[in-house]
């Protein structure tokens, strides 16, 4: 409690924290807040739920047997006559909903059909940088998770036992950290089709080197003291002692690294999906989002937002991680 008061009295870390948890509860449930369907539709006195279940276009007076399309000017005009209504989200686009009705030609800018205008396909830009921050910021959260875990992990276990298990670990972590990353990546993508979960997985063998030789360094000064000693008189097992003793007195800097590592994996991502080395173009990142800022100079509504939502990102992040920082000095 006494490090959570220290970092309150830091106002603008606080207040960035308080925003970017915000930011994060919002856009978490955006299938309710930002989609091309409705929440609810009453119909010839029955309740449809498509945000659930698929209906056929023919179950509201349509033609086709395909997925109806409920920004379809005749089938909204079907369900809103004779007393029926549908409920629809605050932004009524998906990611990759494309406005086939708008009067100009893409990308568009901004309107009251789509509040920031559309992309070079017709996509609504609003829906397509609520869902690239939410993919962004839980992408970097679960890649910082796992640096952390793992690192932390390997770093205890060769700090603590040393000699051998030390030497020959460091060895091993010289000859993986020495694996050419991107050409990996070059390579897996080349096999298969990106998505979210290779991509954490790829960056997941070798993200966590850095803080493992970080931990590693903590552990060789923990080993000595005397409360260690202590435990193992006590009769714990090595094991018991890491993950007991351990790994939480070096919690501190685990908890001042965090936001920077999330930073970082957001970065990452963002660099190689604007390069096309990441997820496929179709996806909503930050990093497609710029690719197509570049290619379409012109349409500042898109390159404004993408940019400053990447830099609002870091920007929470590096303030955050300052006051932890600031916070859990121990020297202070």
């Amino acid at each position: 409690m006494k490090k959570w008061h220290k970092f309150k009295q830091q106002k603008l870390s606080y207040y960035s924290f308080i925003i970017l948890c915000l930011l994060c509860v919002f856009t978490l449930p955006l299938g309710l807040i930002s989609n091309d369907k409705p929440l609810i539709i009453s119909y010839n006195q029955q309740l449809y739920f498509p945000i659930l279940f698929d209906y056929s276009e023919k179950v509201f007076g349509g033609t086709l047997n395909g997925q109806t399309d409920y920004l379809d000017p005749y089938i909204k005009n079907n369900i809103t006559k004779n007393g029926n209504f549908a409920l629809y989200t605050l932004n009524t686009y998906d990611a990759n909903t494309i406005n086939y009705f708008t009067s100009k030609p893409n990308p568009a800018p901004p309107s009251l059909e789509n509040f920031l205008g559309t992309d070079d396909t017709g996509r609504d830009m609003l829906a397509r940088i609520l869902y690239s921050f939410r993919l962004s910021i839980w992408f970097g959260i679960a890649l910082a998770v796992i640096n952390l875990v793992i690192g932390s992990l390997i770093g205890a276990i060769q700090g603590y036992y040393g000699g051998k298990t030390d030497l020959w670990t460091q060895r091993f972590l010289e000859i993986w950290g020495n694996i050419p990353e991107i050409y990996l990546l070059i390579i897996v993508a080349s096999i298969f089709q990106p998505n979210i979960w290779l991509l954490i997985l790829l960056f997941s063998l070798f993200s966590w080197l850095g803080t493992a030789d970080y931990i590693r360094l903590e552990c060789i000064k923990i080993r000595q003291m005397d409360y260690i000693k202590a435990a193992k008189i006590t009769g714990l097992n090595n094991l018991q002692i890491i993950i007991k003793h351990v790994i939480p007195n070096v919690l501190t800097p685990l908890i001042t690294m965090f936001p920077f590592k999330v930073s970082q994996g957001i970065v990452v991502l963002t660099a190689l999906d604007f390069l096309g080395l990441g997820l496929p173009p179709t996806s909503a990142s930050i990093g497609a989002l710029l690719s197509q800022a570049k290619a379409n100079l012109e349409a500042w509504w898109i390159a404004i937002p993408s940019v400053l939502v990447v830099g609002i990102i870091v920007l929470l992040l590096t303030f955050i991680g300052d006051g932890l920082t600031k916070a859990f000095n121990v020297r202070k």
